[in-house]
């Protein structure tokens, strides 16, 4: 069975790699010999993990990019394989989301959850993925979410996004698998990380969470042995279950209650 290491030597590219579980994935490819190149955002916390890495004997290139922009996958694409960097493992980490009523809820601060989430996770996808197809080698993994097996209300737009992240992935998987390319859907739940107050989710914050750092290394270990769809948890697995057994409407309707806004 194929183990971690199958990384050594190879180029990770990890988008939203600045903080939380990017940068969890990004230590943990480190530790497993890749090199690494990060991009996000925000440059001063990018070069201050690259800074990290580097003095850990891991060669890495940070580029700076917005994945809310359009332009955004192509820039990065411009700098690694245009530039004839080949990158044979792809990290699809990069998201955001809005806790509240849809009603009220900031128009362009939905939108940009379709474009990081959806539209940039496609674009990167459709640029670096047919380069793996002619190698005959790769990998990719797309953070998906337990949130991918249910509707949320207040983060209605936030889990149709992440379950667009899991079918996606999990049919380019199949397309691409006779071609040595493996991808991995990750579904994490309440993680260590910024999403919950950049989200706005307060609502959510006192649950437990599972360590970036324990998720990195269990989502690489299914990476590279191809497993396609990764629920690290076992809420998250009941959860899928509970899916699967019981009526949507009983599920959404008893959680809009729970989650509502006081």
């Amino acid at each position: 069975m194929a183990r971690a290491e199958v990384f050594k030597a190879k180029w990770a590219l990890v988008t939203g790699a600045s903080s939380g579980i990017g940068a969890a994935l990004a230590r943990e490819l480190a530790s497993h010999g890749a090199h690494l190149i990060l991009t996000a955002r925000r440059q001063d916390r990018l070069e201050a993990l690259a800074a990290e890495l580097t003095a850990r004997g891991v060669e890495t290139r940070v580029v700076v990019a917005d994945l809310n922009d359009p332009e955004g996958p192509q820039r990065i694409f411009n700098a690694t394989e245009g530039a004839g960097l080949a990158v044979e493992i792809l990290i699809n980490n990069a998201g955001l989301g809005q806790w509240g009523a849809f009603h009220q809820s900031p128009v362009e601060q939905e939108l940009s959850q379709v474009r990081v989430n959806c539209e940039a996770t496609v674009r990167l996808s459709r640029l670096f993925v047919p380069r793996m197809v002619e190698r005959r080698q790769g990998w990719m993994l797309v953070l998906a979410s337990t949130a991918s097996f249910l509707p949320l209300p207040y983060l209605s737009t936030y889990a149709a996004t992440k379950a667009f992240n899991r079918f996606f992935a999990l049919g380019v998987a199949a397309e691409v698998a006779r071609f040595g390319v493996k991808i991995t859907a990750l579904c994490p739940g309440p993680t260590e990380s910024e999403f919950f107050r950049i989200a706005r989710a307060r609502t959510f914050e006192a649950r437990g969470k599972q360590p970036a750092a324990e998720l990195a290394r269990l989502a690489l270990a299914a990476l590279a042995r191809g497993q396609r769809t990764l629920v690290p948890t076992w809420d998250g697995k009941l959860i899928a279950l509970l899916m699967r057994l019981l009526p949507v409407n009983c599920v959404t309707t008893t959680y809009e209650k729970f989650a509502r806004p006081s």
